[in-house]
């Protein structure tokens, strides 16, 4: 069942199962089990040192970094609602009864690119949005996508980003890792299915087409766990109480009219 997107907005705890819940803040989230808190995987990648290329960027854009990324966020969450409501059998339509658009047409365009990937490569969906823990990594997040291809079991994160990084890597890795604890078994090949590639030639063996294409890590999942685990070991320097602060506050204000 698809979640509200006013649900994931403002209620920040997302119970998840009768011991699980997740838990979203403002500059972090965290995933709670058997009273126990776990970090989630892309928290604990943004310790990730962001390199000369978004420093660069930032030059360029100046003030305006972050409506851009505000709005890009906004795209590829809706983007990964419409996914998800196509996997659970939805149909989905770009204008409304009323001849008007319901998408920004960059939003439609990716969508449709995982459209044509999934109706190109018929997956077996077995998990979408699949909740996974790592008690030895002691990490927690969602992975987009457990499908099986040609007898090959794949773990897939969807991606709109402009540049793909090399955290996206590390994410799927640990992915992997958390899947292979919670259900004992193995995956054999991890994806990311970037929506927004400037590839333009389809090519099946290749796992490419007009605006996609299904990259692979071209390190071992060896490496990119141990590459994590040094980036962990920077975000528990910063984070040694590995829980989420809550803060009170009013929710409501109104000065009394009323005459004295």
């Amino acid at each position: 069942m698809k979640k509200e997107t006013i649900k994931k907005k403002y209620n920040r705890i997302l119970k998840i199962s009768e011991d699980a819940q997740q838990i979203t803040m403002p500059d972090s989230r965290y995933y709670k089990r058997n009273g126990e808190y776990y970090p989630s995987i892309t928290y604990v990648l943004n310790y990730y040192p962001k390199g000369k290329f978004f420093e660069d960027w930032l030059k360029k854009v100046g003030y305006s970094a972050e409506y851009i990324v505000k709005r890009a966020s906004e795209q590829g969450t809706q983007v990964h609602e419409m996914i998800e409501d196509y996997l659970n059998g939805k149909e989905l339509n770009f204008l409304s009864p009323t001849n008007n658009p319901l998408y920004h047409p960059d939003v439609w365009q990716m969508f449709l690119r995982f459209v044509e990937w999934w109706e190109t490569y018929n997956p077996t969906l077995l998990e979408a949005e699949v909740h996974l823990f790592s008690d030895e990594l002691k990490v927690a997040g969602t992975c987009d996508l457990v499908c099986e291809i040609d007898g090959e079991l794949w773990i897939i994160d969807f991606k709109t980003s402009n540049h793909l990084q090399t955290t996206y890597d590390l994410q799927t890795a640990v992915y992997s890792k958390c899947y292979e604890e919670c259900f004992g078994k193995k995956i054999d090949r991890r994806g990311i299915l970037w929506l927004k590639s400037s590839k333009r030639k389809f090519n099946k063996e290749k796992m490419t087409g007009k605006g996609w294409e299904m990259y692979e890590s071209k390190r071992t999942q060896e490496e990119n766990i141990d590459i994590f685990k040094t980036v962990q070991k920077l975000f528990n320097l910063e984070n040694p109480k590995h829980a989420p602060i809550f803060t009170e506050f009013r929710t409501s204000a109104c000065r009394s009219l009323a005459s004295k």
